[in-house]
């Protein structure tokens, strides 16, 4: 049976009355039917999480397939189809054991969202704006290590993140390209003229924009400036109105349209009560769903990647299918994927996520199947 959406997104626009035809979890035509069921009130492609740390109580961290296994679960009931495993900086041995189980999880396969790789967010930071991150546990990247930790990922290594005034750092920026991996800059006191030599260099784009970084000044625009006004980086945004404003997230989408990725940055209190969280090596309180470590700062969200779309609709004033694009296509396109992920086109793999007039979730199909539905 085809897949009825009243209405169904495009990469080219909505389409009105549109019949979903699915052949080994493809997507094999798109056709218009009439008809007084449908399956959907609004179908857009399923969101793609490059950068999450966990929920539902679980972390990447914990280095086990039974956490990615519930953290896959826990996305697809936020309509997210695909995500990226991302680490927090901790012991060497711990991040390998992380790195390893995300390599073994994706042989494995996860039962929700499908697990794309994973994100390597620290150890490569400098103090000034560690965030959450244990500064005494910072280092220096050396392409040695970084061999080292593509080895022990089995080449499921997607991203890796570091502070670009670091020692080498346009080296390593170098290096990593031409192992096909991504660099996105952040946890960094780097000005504007050190962070867009790392743009140059070839790094990507920005970790969750503003947040760990060197906001703009008219004098000196900072990491924020270099890559807002930077023509290709990509400007990871974390759109829940608590790390950035809702002024700062419309800034954003009018600096870096076709730039801005969506991403949750949830940890494992995502889904759960307020109360007390570990977060890697640091404790931290969630509290009223924010939450911050013990001198007051921001750590991780408990954001959903459906929540940043009506937070960019309802805050931001953007039009539905532009904060779709930021949570879809455009992340897919940051991975090299979007053949394959991203819109809703025949050919591509049939990932989709039935949304109501609301914008709440209402069924996600990984992969031609659908992996959750909301109770009647």
């Amino acid at each position: 049976m085809p897949i009825r959406a009243r209405r169904l997104l495009t990469e080219s626009g909505w389409r009105d009355q549109i019949a979903v035809y699915i052949e080994n979890g493809q997507i094999l035509a798109l056709e218009h039917i009439e008809s007084d069921q449908w399956d959907a009130d609004i179908l857009i492609p399923a969101l793609i999480d490059t950068h999450v740390h966990g929920g539902a109580g679980v972390d990447v961290m914990d280095g086990n397939h039974h956490a990615l296994e519930k953290l896959s679960q826990y996305l697809a009931r936020q309509g997210v189809g695909a995500f990226l495993a991302t680490t927090v900086t901790a012991p060497m041995d711990d991040i390998e054991t992380a790195l390893r189980q995300v390599a073994h999880s994706m042989q494995q396969g996860l039962s929700g969202a499908e697990l794309l790789g994973s994100y390597l967010e620290g150890p490569y930071f400098t103090p000034q704006n560690k965030g959450a991150h244990p500064a005494s546990l910072f280092r220096t990247a050396n392409p040695e290590e970084l061999d080292h930790l593509i080895t022990v990922s089995e080449n499921s290594l997607k991203v890796v993140a570091l502070a670009p005034e670091q020692p080498f750092a346009l080296e390593t920026i170098q290096y990593l390209k031409t192992r096909g991996i991504n660099v996105m800059l952040g946890h960094t006191a780097a000005d504007y003229s050190t962070t867009l030599a790392a743009l140059d260099a070839g790094a990507d784009g920005l970790v969750h924009c503003f947040n760990g970084m060197k906001g703009i000044h008219h004098r000196e625009p900072g990491t924020v400036g270099a890559g807002l006004s930077h023509d290709s980086a990509v400007i990871e945004l974390i759109a829940d109105g608590h790390h950035v404003h809702p002024a700062v997230m419309k800034m954003c989408c009018r600096c870096a349209p076709d730039r801005l990725v969506l991403i949750s940055d949830a940890m494992r209190a995502a889904g759960m009560p307020d109360g007390e969280y570990q977060l890697g090596e640091t404790q931290v309180t969630m509290k009223d769903g924010i939450v911050r470590t013990s001198s007051g700062g921001l750590a991780g969200s408990t954001l959903s990647l459906s929540c940043a779309i009506q937070n960019m609709v309802a805050q931001a004033g953007q039009p539905l299918e532009k904060a779709v694009e930021m949570a879809s296509l455009i992340p897919a396109r940051l991975l090299g994927i979007d053949d394959r992920l991203g819109s809703i086109v025949p050919g591509k793999t049939a990932s989709l996520v039935a949304l109501n007039h609301d914008l709440q979730v209402v069924s996600t199909w990984v992969q031609g199947k659908q992996v959750w539905t909301a109770p009647v």
